[in-house]
């Protein structure tokens, strides 16, 4: 199972439920009669549209609020099986070693989305922040291959 989000709240009456998510392939997972799963129960999904920060979802079988409180402050999960996705997940990178043309950086901690885009975490001597952007990130495979410009790692 793939984590992809956070079930936070109910919306309205009608069953439909707020998930906060930053998955990167959410358009792929979001879609009417795929498979999500909270608390190991496997959910259909009949509804979905954004509003503000929020997925909005309905599911298959589920039109009160009642019928989905349950679900409240739980986690989502997608069986990964189930997808075939355009890239690589970031999770599935996490831990590879990261490369400046050649020269050993530091290993990839996290990936993070911070509005604007996405942020590689790669602790080396210090922790460094970098743009998730294909001007610096060449190559993903068994390592993380970047060329950054000069000056952007200050290893002092």
């Amino acid at each position: 199972m793939l984590y992809i989000g956070d079930l936070v709240n109910t919306h309205g009456i009608k069953g439909e439920v707020r998930i906060i998510s930053s998955f990167k392939y959410k358009e792929l997972v979001f879609k009417p009669h795929n498979i999500i799963y909270i608390n190991d129960e496997k959910l259909e999904i009949k509804t979905y549209r954004k509003h503000k920060n929020y997925d909005m979802v309905t599911f298959e079988g589920y039109n009160d609020i009642n019928e989905v409180l349950k679900f409240k402050g739980h986690k989502v999960y997608i069986n990964k099986d189930d997808y075939t996705f355009p890239g690589p997940l970031n999770e599935e990178l996490y831990g590879k070693k990261v490369y400046d043309k050649s020269k050993y950086i530091g290993v990839l901690k996290e990936i993070i989305d911070n509005g604007g885009g996405e942020l590689l975490v790669v602790k080396g001597k210090k922790e460094y922040l970098i743009p998730y952007v294909d001007e610096f990130v060449k190559s993903v495979g068994e390592n993380i291959e970047l060329d950054l410009i000069k000056g952007f790692i200050n290893e002092d």
